[in-house]
């Protein structure tokens, strides 16, 4: 009985919340049909919107008839709705003699822009709430809606997040349509689709999802549009929202989608068969599918020469790990295996540590977590005192705790590294990721020394391996290996040897250039036919 009842009461909650949102839901009116009399509509959306003081009527005189436009205070461009509407309405000589006022509107009044026809109240709503002006007139159940977007938005800046040094400057802003006129501009070709959806019932997010048809695979494009549509949710208020409502494993720390502030970026990703997702109101435009590899490659990578590129590559590779394990390994160290390390440096490290009371677990998890404070503190501060206070106070607390015999040197030396090696990583969310691993290898290496490292290093590559994005391996081209595909792995091939896209992600066309694109002098014959026409 009491599982009985307990199923009733649940089956009752869950229908008392959808009923809530239902009312909730301010884009569900009774009556879908736009009313006859404009005073009317002007009525039921004063009610609707509870006399909101940014929602603006202004009533004019059309001929014989009346009616009223509407917009949002902020959202419309009120100069342009005056210069160009509210005068032709109201220093205009209109005939009456025609019968559809409404046609003589739509053609000869308000034909400035995009216009269309709106004859339902989730579309009146829908309009005004995006910036556009509602023309209502008196017996028509219909209204007009011209769009008047203009709203103040932050210009194109360089990007705070992703730098580099010979890359582009600018990045992408909060407005929708000036993000993916930023991708536009870099694909000039028509078989860049875009497609548009809202997602959120109170939000009404605008998102667009942009990619290249006939390069990218028809199926990812499937499968991203069908997560998207089963969203169910009232608010998106960033591209993280999209992140963690698509992705293929919630129980990772480990990113299973990309996004980035740059357009640049962006639209290699486009090139190489990737869906991008905008999403209006936030600054990250998300990729997918994601790969482990792809996390450590930077834009600077494509901008320098290959040799260049690659050796960076892999240093940020190795400094990955020194952040995954580097901690753990001096725990495993001192505590179990001092027989490994050279008798001098032992000799030095036992000297250091004989005033200290802890453990090394525990010398490393008050260093580790001290510094994580103040990594944290100096990001939630004003950018004028949050950088002091990250790096004084790092100083002055790590020579306090040697000082006071909390900690050794040599613990403080190797968190320090660590936590340089961790800023190396170009995506923050991977470089999170081995923040977070670290502790848990620290506490495998407290109990079983280095063969606790070994174990919990396979049991990551494990899990890595069983991850997928969108369908795809997650450690493509390494795991499954794919020998055509490992050329901007580890190593950065050139530019002109680079021929094909990664062909796990592009099912289409998989040719990204041509042949004989190799640079070279010119051959011996033309060289002396250029000498001779020069001389």
């Amino acid at each position: 009985m009491s599982i009985l009842s307990s199923m009733l009461k649940r089956k009752q909650k869950k229908r008392q919340n959808d009923n809530y949102r239902q009312k909730q839901d301010p884009l569900i009116p009774e009556d879908l049909t736009v009313l006859m009399d404009y005073q009317d509509n002007i009525n039921r959306i004063k009610g609707e919107f509870g006399n909101s003081t940014d929602i603006v009527f202004r009533e004019f005189k059309f001929g014989r008839k009346r009616g009223s436009c509407v917009y949002v205070d902020g959202l419309a461009n009120e100069e342009l709705i005056s210069a160009f509407f509210m005068e032709s309405l109201t220093e205009g000589e209109w005939d009456d003699s025609p019968h559809d006022s409404f046609q003589i509107l739509t053609d000869k009044v308000v034909n400035l822009g995009n216009i269309q026809s709106v004859t339902n109240w989730n579309q009146v709503y829908d309009n005004i709430l995006s910036g556009n002006t509602i023309f209502f007139l008196d017996g028509y159940n219909k209204a007009v809606s011209v769009e008047t977007k203009g709203w103040e938005k932050r210009s194109i800046t360089e990007p705070s997040t992703q730098l580099a040094i010979r890359g582009p400057k600018d990045s992408f802003t909060e407005t929708l349509r000036t993000n993916t006129a930023l991708i536009r501009r870099r694909i000039k070709s028509p078989n860049l689709w875009l497609e548009s959806m809202k997602i959120g019932k109170v939000s009404q997010t605008d998102i667009a999802i942009m990619y290249l048809k006939g390069i990218a695979n028809e199926k990812i494009v499937q499968e991203v549009m069908e997560r998207l549509k089963r969203i169910d949710i009232d608010s998106i208020q960033a591209s993280g929202f999209i992140e963690q409502l698509i992705e293929d494993q919630a129980w990772t720390t480990f990113p299973t989608t990309y996004h980035s502030e740059r357009p640049d970026v962006v639209t290699s990703h486009i090139l190489e068969g990737r869906v991008a997702i905008i999403v209006d109101g936030t600054p990250f435009v998300v990729t997918a599918p994601a790969i482990f590899i792809q996390f450590f490659q930077a834009p600077d990578d494509y901008y320098s020469r290959f040799d260049i590129s690659t050796g960076i590559r892999i240093l940020r590779i190795l400094a990955f790990f020194i952040a995954l394990i580097g901690p753990a390994l001096y725990i495993a160290g001192t505590t179990f295996h001092q027989e490994m390390i050279p008798t001098t440096m032992a000799i030095a490290i036992a000297a250091q540590r004989e005033s200290v009371p802890f453990p090394a677990f525990v010398e490393a998890l008050i260093m580790e977590i001290t510094f994580e404070i103040l990594r944290e503190a100096g990001l939630r501060l004003p950018r004028a005192v949050g950088q002091a206070v990250s790096i004084v106070g790092a100083l002055v607390i790590g020579q306090a705790a040697v000082q006071a015999g909390i900690v050794s040197p040599v613990m403080v030396i190797v968190v320090s590294i660590t936590a340089i090696a961790n800023f190396s990583t170009p995506s923050f969310a991977m470089a999170i990721a081995a923040r977070l691993i670290r502790f848990i290898l620290m506490g495998l290496a407290t109990i079983l020394g280095f063969y606790g490292i070994m174990l919990g290093l396979m049991f990551m590559a494990i899990h890595l391996c069983s991850l997928r994005s969108f369908g795809i391996p997650y450690m493509s081209p390494i795991a499954p290996f794919n020998i055509r595909n490992q050329q901007d792995v580890f190593i950065r091939f050139p530019i002109w040897a680079m021929k094909y896209r990664p062909m796990f992600i592009s099912k289409g066309n998989i040719i990204r250039s041509g042949e004989n694109q190799k640079p070279g002098p010119p051959k011996q014959g033309e060289n002396n036919q250029t000498s001779n026409g020069e001389s």
